[in-house]
C-alpha cells in the first residue's frame, strides 16, 4: 500500500527519524536546561511548524540560556535584542550605510541587523514603542524586511522568541491583540521547585559545563517541517479542533459545550489562526512521538499554548479572577470528541 509515492515503510521510517531527532534534542538540552521539559517541546514544535513563540515569565528563569542552547544544539545562528523604549526599528532590521565601492564612488550599503538570524530572542518586547514592535512583527509575518525601498529576505528557518515580564508593567507598551494573535504559541514559564533549584545550583556553581553537541541542522528542521504538514488528520479530529475553537466564542447558543463560561466571561474567542496553531501543533506532537496520525489528545494538549493568548476576557472575568486558562480548561472538559 502506498500514499502518493511513499510506501508504508517509508512513512514509518520518516516517523522514526523524527522521533529519534527529537529524543536526541531533549537529551542534549537537558545537559544545559534544568526542568522546562514541556517548554522545550513546545518551542521545538513551534520551530518545526514555522511559528513564533511568546514567552511570559519573571527574570532569571533561563529564557536566554534556553534560546542560546537551542541554537547550539540545532546548529542555527542566534541573536538577542534587549527591547527598550529608545530602541528604533533600524536597530532591529538594519539600515543603509554610506560606503565606498571598488571604484571609490559613494554608495549605500545595507548593514544587516540582528533580525537576520535563525533564532531571535526579543527580550521584554513590550518595553519598546509600538513602532519598533511593528517592525519586528512585520518581519515575523513576511519573513523579510524592507529598507530604503528594497526587500531583504530573512534566514530560513527563522523563529522569534519574544519575552515579556508579567510583574513590571509600568512604562511598557503591551502588544495589541492583533499582534499577539500572530504568535503561534504563548508559553508561561513556571518557577522552579525545590529539586530543580538544587540542580540549578549544581549546574551554575560548579565547573564550566561541557559544550553542547549539535544534533540537527537547518536542513533537517525544514525537512521535519514538511513532514509535519504531511501528517494525516482524520475528519473527526479536525472537527473536534473546530468545535474547541467555536466553544471559546461568547455568542454561541446556550447549552452547547463550554458556552456558559465563555458567554459570561469572554469578549472575543479564538481566531482562525488559533485553529491553524491547534492543528499544526497536534500534527507536530504526533510526528515527534512517532505516531502515524493526530489523536484527540494531541489536539487537547495544544489547546492552552495555542489559544490562551487569543482569548479576550471581559471586566467581570478580571473581577472574579477568571483567566483564559480557566476558560480553556472548561472548554476542553465540556466539548466531546464526537458531536
Amino acid at each position: 500500500m502506498t500514499e502518493g509515492s511513499e510506501t508504508v515503510a517509508d512513512i514509518e521510517a520518516r516517523m522514526e527519524r523524527a522521533r529519534g531527532a527529537f529524543a536526541r534534542l531533549k537529551a542534549e538540552m537537558a545537559r544545559a536546561i534544568v526542568g522546562h521539559e514541556a517548554l522545550v517541546e513546545h518551542v521545538f514544535i513551534g520551530l518545526v511548524c514555522g511559528g513564533h513563540c511568546l514567552l511570559e515569565g519573571v527574570p532569571g528563569l533561563g529564557k536566554t540560556l534556553l534560546v542560546r542552547s537551542l541554537g547550539e544544539v540545532l546548529g542555527l545562528s542566534f541573536s538577542r535584542v534587549q527591547f527598550t523604549p529608545d530602541l528604533m526599528p533600524a536597530d532591529i532590521t538594519g539600515t543603509n550605510l554610506l560606503a565606498d565601492d571598488a571604484s571609490g564612488r559613494k554608495v549605500f550599503e545595507f548593514q544587516r541587523g540582528p533580525i537576520f538570524a535563525n533564532i531571535v530572542l526579543a527580550d521584554e518586547v513590550n518595553r519598546a514603542t509600538p513602532k519598533t514592535q511593528s517592525a519586528l512583527l512585520e518581519a515575523m509575518q513576511e519573513a523579510s524586511v524592507t529598507v530604503g525601498g528594497r526587500s531583504h529576505r530573512l534566514d530560513n528557518p527563522f523563529m522569534v522568541l519574544a519575552t515579556q515580564n508579567p510583574l513590571e508593567m509600568e512604562g511598557t507598551y503591551p502588544l495589541p491583540e492583533a499582534q499577539v494573535d500572530r504568535f503561534f504559541f504563548k508559553l508561561v514559564l513556571a518557577q522552579p521547585g525545590r529539586e530543580e533549584l538544587a540542580r540549578i545550583a549544581d549546574f551554575t556553581t560548579a565547573g564550566p559545563p561541557a559544550p553542547l553537541r549539535q544534533v540537527l541542522d537547518g536542513a533537517a528542521i525544514l525537512e521535519i517541517r514538511r513532514w509535519v504538514r504531511e501528517t494525516p488528520l482524520a475528519d473527526a479530529v479536525k472537527d473536534y479542533a473546530v468545535r474547541l475553537v467555536l466553544a471559546t466564542r461568547p455568542g454561541r447558543e446556550a447549552g452547547e459545550a463550554g458556552v456558559e463560561l465563555a458567554r459570561r466571561y469572554m469578549l472575543y474567542g479564538a481566531s482562525p489562526r488559533g485553529l491553524q496553531s491547534l492543528i499544526l501543533g497536534g500534527k507536530a506532537r504526533a510526528l515527534l512521538a512517532g505516531r502515524p496520525n493526530v489523536s484527540f489528545d494531541d489536539i487537547r494538549s495544544m489547546a492552552t499554548p495555542s489559544l490562551r493568548h487569543r482569548l479576550i476576557v471581559n471586566l467581570e472575568a478580571d473581577a472574579d479572577g477568571i483567566g483564559p486558562e480557566a476558560i480553556l480548561a472548561e472548554v476542553v472538559r465540556r466539548v466531546p470528541e464526537a458531536p
